[in-house]
C-alpha cells in the first residue's frame, strides 16, 4: 500500500471557481498510484471545493446566481461580520458546500466522468492563497 500527501496552494482572484483538476492529476501522476483513492481537504472556511461540469462557464454563473439568492451578503440577520459584508456569507456557503472530496483513482487517474472538473468555489470578494491537502491512498 503507497501514500503521499501533497499541499497545494491555489491563488483566487476574489469570488468564483478556479479549475484544480489538472494540478490534482497531476500529483496522482507522479504519485505512481495506479488504484486507490485522492482525499482532498480544503484548509478553509469561506471556499468550497466541488466537481462539476467543466464544459458549459454558464453552469458556474448559475451556480454564483443560485447561492447569491439563498445567502444574501450583508444580510441584516448576521452578527459575524468582522471581515466585511461578505464574511458570515461566506461561512455559510460552505457549509452548505463541502471542503473535502474522496476520488476514486483508476488507472493512474482520477475517475472523473467526461463532463466533470474539480474546482475551488472562493466566496470572499477578496483574492486569497488557498491551502489545499491532497492525500492519496492506494496501490
Amino acid at each position: 500500500m503507497l501514500q503521499a500527501i501533497h499541499n497545494l496552494t491555489v491563488p483566487t482572484s476574489g469570488r468564483g471557481f478556479t479549475m484544480i483538476t489538472s494540478e490534482v492529476n497531476g500529483f496522482v501522476n507522479d504519485s505512481g498510484i495506479t488504484t486507490g483513492l485522492a482525499t482532498l481537504q480544503l484548509q478553509h472556511t469561506s471556499a468550497s471545493l466541488l466537481i462539476q461540469e467543466n464544459a458549459d462557464p454558464d453552469v458556474r454563473v448559475d451556480f454564483e446566481t443560485w447561492i447569491s439568492k439563498i445567502v444574501a451578503d450583508g444580510d441584516p440577520d448576521f452578527i459575524h461580520t468582522f471581515e466585511g459584508k461578505d464574511d458570515m456569507a461566506a461561512h455559510i456557503r460552505t457549509a452548505l458546500t463541502t471542503v473535502n472530496l474522496s476520488i476514486p483513482i483508476t488507472d493512474n487517474r482520477l475517475a472523473l466522468g467526461t463532463w466533470q472538473g474539480i474546482y475551488l468555489w472562493e466566496h470572499r470578494y477578496h483574492s486569497h492563497r488557498r491551502n489545499i491537502v491532497i492525500h492519496l491512498i492506494g496501490e
